[in-house]
């Protein structure tokens, strides 16, 4: 257990609550901002991660499940540790390791974190983390389904962290 593969954030509270300000809901500057992730334990071999973060009980817990994609993160360096508070972005500005990191295109139809307001809460949303084996050519336009079809066969490890909004 204490070398598994993992995913956590800091500001997700002891009861697994993803904060306001990193939803739809949050008010002014306050509002859809990325959260800060970390991981541990990369596996060995690792050339890039990829992180897909999406509200799995989308669009209402009661209706038919289409998980809702929130944010879609490419060619991660697996030497980097996180990602942090407002990330999304600011991959250029950032520079250094965090320059070749791309983001995807959201449900929203926009590039970087953008989470919707929720007609309702109890919602679970996940953050995956998959370790690949080899860099992502995805051309200009990522997207969830891209990712999925691109890392068949090259996953080493996955993380998952789940929090409630």
């Amino acid at each position: 257990m204490a070398d598994e593969f993992r995913l956590a954030s800091s500001n997700i509270d002891h009861d697994g609550r993803l904060p306001r300000q990193y939803m739809g809901e949050g008010q002014g500057a306050k509002k859809n901002i990325s959260p800060p992730v970390e991981w541990y334990n990369v596996p060995d071999g690792t050339k890039t991660l990829a992180l897909i973060v999406q509200d799995i009980d989308a669009p209402e817990p009661s209706a038919p499940i289409v998980p809702y994609i929130i944010w879609v993160v490419v060619n991660i360096p697996p030497t980097l540790k996180k990602l942090p508070e407002g990330f999304s972005g600011k991959a250029e500005q950032m520079g250094g390791e965090y320059a070749g990191i791309k983001e995807g295109v959201n449900d929203m139809k926009k590039t970087g974190w953008e989470a919707p307001v929720l007609p309702s809460h109890g919602h679970r949303i996940e953050f995956k983390l998959y370790a690949l084996d080899d860099e992502l050519r995805l051309g200009n336009k990522v997207t969830k389904d891209k990712v999925l079809d691109a890392i068949e066969g090259h996953v080493l490890g996955e993380a998952v962290l789940i929090a409630h909004f």
